[in-house]
């Protein structure tokens, strides 16, 4: 490769991203092998059992899917992968909850991480949306309740022609494929940023307010 190839390579757009990507997210920040020992903290299990809990939801919901409404209402396998899908939601949100109120109090958006709070907060509320599709994607008598009776409260703000709860494909599609999707760039981008800025520090000690050390002056008694 001569002079001006390599020149023309290092202009291009991949080596670009790769420079950026390199200077945003050096190897020994991408994949630390130490940490600060503040890390040692029940807030970050909580985050990572968050992650575990969404690859549980993820791989019961494929399977749930590819199966269909006929194999989980009838199957025993299919009870079983269902009650999986379930209680994994329900541990997601738990832990993820633990996790963003302990974040909340630690005021973690300190230091340029208000985007990494972002991130975590935007997630929780997009998996609110995927849970309650997920209620409606059930093929049952609830999911038929649940679906008319939102289908009253989305028609009285003026969206029901666009997100229609009655719509069974619909909401299977935003369901298994566009929430969850969301989710995962919403995960994938937290963890980077977390990765990128570190972990906050914890919040600096207060200090006492200063007491008085010298003696009192005595009173006079008038004379």
């Amino acid at each position: 490769m001569t002079t001006t190839e390599r020149g023309a390579a290092k202009r291009s757009w991949t080596a670009g991203l790769r420079r950026a990507g390199m200077q945003a997210l050096p190897p020994e920040r991408l994949l630390p092998d130490e940490q600060p020992v503040y890390v040692a903290s029940w807030v970050y299990v909580f985050g990572v059992l968050t992650i575990a809990a969404l690859v549980i939801v993820i791989g019961s919901g494929v399977v749930l899917a590819l199966k269909g409404p006929t194999w989980w209402h009838v199957s025993s396998v299919g009870l079983f992968f269902n009650s999986v899908h379930v209680w994994s939601v329900e541990l997601f949100f738990f832990f993820m909850v633990v996790h963003l109120w302990a974040k909340f109090f630690m005021a973690a958006w300190r230091g340029r991480r208000a985007l990494t709070w972002v991130t975590g907060a935007v997630s929780f509320v997009v998996s609110i949306g995927a849970a309650f599709t997920g209620y409606l994607s059930q093929q049952n008598f609830a999911s038929q309740w649940i679906a008319s009776q939102a289908k009253d409260g989305l028609n009285s703000v003026g969206i029901g022609a666009f997100f229609n709860v009655l719509d069974f494909g619909q909401m299977f599609t935003w369901h298994v494929v566009l929430l969850p999707l969301g989710i995962v760039v919403l995960v994938v981008a937290h963890v980077l940023l977390v990765r990128k800025h570190g972990v906050v520090p914890p919040l600096p000690i207060r200090s006492e307010p200063a007491t008085q050390t010298t003696a009192p002056v005595p009173e006079r008694d008038g004379r």
